[in-house]
């Protein structure tokens, strides 16, 4: 069995307690329109192309059998129409201007890597992070894998959507120790025309997880516009409020760092010109959130 993998994150202090590393799945069935991690949402291999990193030696055009490397008005450009992702350019690119996101992984592959930083996972009650893309588009191969962890007593996290139906969830969720997961947006009509999807099935699972007596942090990132609205904020913060295994809710302020992902993979994105919030809005969040009740951070 193999599963996709974007990218493995060692030394990640971000996705969950203490010194981790992070596998990110690639493939999403969610496509939320501020995606920061565009490179995760296809469940098929990519090529990615940071134009800064050129130097011009012409090694792509000539390796590439799609020819789908041109220049126009003097910049080198990809014709994904023509490209077929099959990495041929990425491996003679020396300066790694050209990069292939999407490798076919082995759970031993991943567990070498993984085993590396036992040590520090033990001493800061770190572990290992599923995350993505979606983990449950790859949900046998998340089960296994995560079943390695466990063999070897190192602690697993998973982040998902729970856009699935919880049958389906249920045996990996109950193989972590952690689980983090998004609720963007309280309103039908809003979540539908933001991410592609219903939120009414993420909603009725995230107490449906609070059922399996598991660890659960629940995140809303702060997407200028869309999701940073008081009425959606406040009425997340007060559904969460009778969760009796809820770590906390973490309101995650708006990350411009997917860019230049977007620019690699001749994408458009939707929010290039948005930024993070300022202080004096986060001050008025923490504010309207105090007034809940519940364990917060706004990150």
């Amino acid at each position: 069995m193999k599963g996709l993998i974007s990218n493995i994150q060692r030394f990640s202090l971000t996705d969950g307690d203490g010194i981790r590393t992070t596998v990110f799945f690639k493939g999403c069935n969610m496509k939320c329109n501020w995606c920061h991690n565009p490179e995760t949402l296809s469940g098929a291999p990519e090529l990615m192309f940071y134009e800064s990193k050129c130097i011009g030696c012409g090694k792509c055009f000539a390796t590439c059998p799609a020819q789908a490397h041109r220049v126009v008005d003097g910049k080198h450009v990809i014709d994904r129409e023509k490209c077929t992702a099959c990495g041929k350019c990425a491996a003679v690119c020396y300066a790694e201007a050209l990069v292939m996101c999407g490798k076919e992984m082995t759970v031993d592959e991943i567990m070498r890597e993984v085993r590396q930083d036992k040590a520090y996972y033990d001493g800061s009650k770190g572990g290992v992070t599923l995350s993505g893309g979606e983990v449950l588009c790859q949900r046998d191969f998340a089960m296994a894998l995560a079943d390695a962890c466990r063999a070897e007593d190192i602690r697993v996290a998973l982040e998902t959507n729970l856009c699935f139906a919880f049958d389906y969830i249920k045996p990996l969720a109950e193989k972590a120790d952690l689980i983090m997961c998004d609720l963007k947006l309280m309103d039908e009509a809003a979540h539908k025309a933001n991410t592609g999807v219903s939120g009414a099935n993420i909603i009725k699972n995230i107490k449906l997880l609070d059922s399996l007596g598991i660890p659960v942090i629940v995140r809303t990132p702060l997407i200028p516009g869309v999701t940073d609205g008081e009425d959606n904020l406040l009425s997340i913060a007060k559904y969460l409020g009778d969760m009796k295994n809820l770590v906390r809710y973490e309101v995650l302020n708006f990350n411009p760092l997917g860019e230049g992902k977007y620019k690699s993979l001749s994408a458009n994105n939707p929010y290039e010109s948005a930024r993070p919030l300022g202080e004096t809005r986060l001050a008025e969040i923490r504010a309207l959130l105090d007034g809940v009740g519940i364990s917060y951070k706004i990150v």
